[in-house]
């Protein structure tokens, strides 16, 4: 299936990029330049109707990190997450404070799906 690119969100994803969180920085460090094994990530990348996190467009793999700004949006990210499996895309989500206190342990649970997922 196609993914869907939406013009009307570039704006908006620009303006994410320049104000990221601390947590997607330093996930960000760990994925840009290929360094997640050699796979392109993006960041802030529009995708249909959502702005997601990042994004590997050869393994169709989003990460998406919830914090605070996430609470009371459980049946948003739900949702989003509905609709990016149906068009084909995998969704892995972690937690501010996981990327804080256990940036191993999200960085081992994406190459463990890379490598489960990948031939």
């Amino acid at each position: 299936m196609k993914i869907y690119y939406n013009p009307k969100l570039k704006n908006l994803a620009r303006y994410l990029r320049t104000h990221s969180t601390k947590a997607e920085i330093k996930l960000w460090n760990e994925l840009r330049a290929r360094k997640m094994l050699g796979y392109q990530f993006m960041r802030q990348k529009p995708i249909y109707n959502y702005i997601v996190d990042f994004y590997c467009s050869r393994l169709k793999l989003v990460i998406e990190l919830d914090g605070d700004s996430h609470d009371g949006r459980e049946r948003h990210d739900r949702d989003k997450d509905s609709n990016l499996t149906k068009m084909g895309i995998y969704v892995l989500r972690f937690t501010n404070d996981e990327v804080y206190g256990n940036m191993e342990g999200v960085l081992q649970a994406i190459e463990q799906w890379i490598g489960q997922n990948t031939k």
